[in-house]
């Protein structure tokens, strides 16, 4: 005959572990991990052509950003620019280019590339992309090339 311990409500113990308040535990816990976690915050703004695209062609400016003696130096098409001056500097450019649009569809369709070398800070490139954008231009971007021996 075998016998059996019975608890004291005449159940038999269980030797199982009960994982019901682990899984609550880790119902929760994903919970808050799913509500705190960071949403992506870059928006990407696409311009598609149309049916019948008006293509303006303008030359892109390139904008080299370089730490001077004195703080944050540019370089508008390969001409000194005092750091202050930046947009009205890369608007001069594109109207002494020979451009034949009024002032306001050289900022919606002037494209403004920012370079800089490893030495520069990064605050300074954010910077005059920030000012740029400020001042109107639509489509400034960040100028990108590979490492040598990449």
């Amino acid at each position: 005959m075998r016998h059996v311990k019975v608890g004291t409500r005449g159940q038999a113990l269980q030797a199982e572990p009960n994982v019901i308040p682990f899984i609550d535990v880790l119902l929760v816990l994903l919970v808050i991990f799913m509500v705190t976690a960071p949403q992506p915050t870059v928006d990407l703004r696409l311009e598609l052509p149309g049916p019948n695209p008006v293509h303006i062609e303008l030359p892109t400016i390139i904008v080299d950003v370089f730490a001077g003696a004195s703080g944050p130096s540019a370089l508008v098409n390969g001409r000194e620019t005092p750091w202050d001056a930046l947009p009205g500097a890369v608007l001069r450019a594109e109207l002494n280019d020979g451009a034949t649009m009024d002032a306001e569809a050289i900022l919606d369709e002037a494209h403004v590339l920012v370079r800089a070398d490893q030495d520069v800070a990064y605050a300074f490139v954010v910077s005059a992309i920030d000012d740029l954008q400020s001042a109107g231009f639509a489509k400034v971007s960040l100028f990108a090339q590979e490492a040598e021996g990449a």
